[in-house]
């Protein structure tokens, strides 16, 4: 982040939260047109907007109003990850996990010449 960004943050800009991927969330000071605050992320890191978990998404969209903080999940509910494309826990479908469900007596489909 530049600096330039960093003093308008630091000047107009009020800290209302941080998640566990360690981005930082700020409301401004001034109201638009509409009467709502500009909310920001500063993102830790890559700036990668999946890194968002879903509650802080609402409430940067005006969604929700509601500060995300020590909401209770379910236990169906799983914990958010961000887009792995690219690292290597990304999905890869010729892994070998995958070759192993596949039976054995699978053949590819050859064409004839």
């Amino acid at each position: 982040m530049s600096f330039l960004n960093k003093l308008v943050i630091n000047f107009f800009c009020k800290k209302i939260g941080e998640d566990q991927f360690g981005n930082i969330y700020y409301e401004g000071k001034n109201s638009d047109y509409l009467g709502n605050k500009k909310r920001y992320v500063v993102y830790r890191g890559i700036a990668e907007p999946s890194k968002v978990p879903p509650l802080w998404h609402a409430w940067l969209h005006y969604l929700s109003d509601d500060l995300p903080g020590s909401e209770e999940n379910y236990s169906w509910q799983h914990q958010h990850l961000p887009n792995l494309t690219g690292t290597k826990f990304s999905y890869h479908p010729s892994s070998e996990k995958l070759r192993e469900k596949v039976s054995s007596d699978y053949l590819k489909w050859k064409p004839k010449e």
